[in-house]
């Protein structure tokens, strides 16, 4: 619930940035072209979003008689959870990692690399996949893509304003216009901020899937555990990643430390390992 109130606050953050700033840099009517073209392009992506991201990583159906043991513990959360079988795939990379992805549970996919499947026991596998689940079960593909629209949202605002600028068209002080030095200060700073408010979603939509999945298996230390192998995994054997495409992962496939950490789409693995071995189900 917590991280639910939480998401939506963000949400509500990155709304508010964007009328403020389509109010102050193009007016009624740039704000409205900018929502709406950024509307129509995250649509599109959330529509195709499953078949565009299982392509990218030349993601293949996994059998049933591939992996017996993946069938059996999805199929099993899948009933627990109250959700269709979801399709599975198999990406050839030897990082272990994996993630979920489609428009609904109706319409979902969790794919694993060979690398998970080499290095996970039963248990520690049950909470990877159980995690995955809880994505398609708190509908964060919808979720990541209302931020993704508002974020994009702003980022064409804040190209009107370089464009305005640019020409010279800004409204000036008689019309209310912004101030030439606030304006570049807002050109600077807005894609940062909604950067930022847009990772934030990102990671609470992890540690609300670490905390579902945890639920929904009953023993949340088989994902801690899980946790800890792929980070260590991950940074031994880094995973050939696209940026635009690193939150869906249960955890992120693009190394990087200190400073960069901060525009992370995950939450550090330390915070989310100590969450799930202090929970009490």
């Amino acid at each position: 619930m917590a991280n639910m109130l939480k998401t939506t606050l963000l949400l509500g953050l990155l709304t508010g940035l964007f009328l403020a700033i389509g109010g102050a840099l193009a007016g009624q009517s740039g704000m409205v072209m900018a929502f709406v073209v950024a509307l129509l392009m995250n649509v599109a992506s959330f529509w195709f979003s499953d078949k565009l991201v299982l392509t990218m990583y030349g993601a293949r159906p996994l059998a049933e008689h591939d992996a017996p043991t993946v069938h059996r513990i999805v199929r099993t959360l899948a009933t627990r959870a109250g959700i269709p079988m979801p399709r599975l795939y198999l990406m050839a990379s030897p990082t272990p990692n994996a993630f979920a992805t489609g428009r609904s549970p109706g319409h979902a996919a969790v794919a694993v690399t060979e690398g998970i499947l080499r290095i996970m026991n039963e248990e520690e596998l049950e909470g990877v996949l159980a995690h995955e689940l809880s994505h398609v079960v708190n509908r964060d593909v919808l979720i990541s893509t209302i931020a993704a629209t508002l974020a994009g949202a702003v980022m064409m605002l804040i190209d009107i304003a370089r464009w305005g600028m640019f020409f010279g068209s800004h409204r000036d002080d008689e019309e209310g216009g912004t101030n030439p030095i606030a304006l570049v200060l807002m050109i600077v700073v807005a894609p940062l901020a909604a950067l930022l408010i847009q990772m934030a979603v990102s990671r609470s939509r992890e540690f609300e899937a670490d905390a579902s999945g945890a639920r929904l298996t009953r023993r949340p230390l088989g994902l801690a555990a899980a946790l800890a192998k792929l980070h260590q995994a991950s940074q031994i054997v880094p995973m050939n990643a696209n940026p635009a495409t690193a939150h869906l992962f249960i955890v992120n496939p693009l190394t990087g430390r200190s400073f960069l950490n901060f525009f992370s789409t995950h939450p550090p693995i330390e915070d989310r390992i100590a969450r799930l071995r202090a929970m009490r189900l």
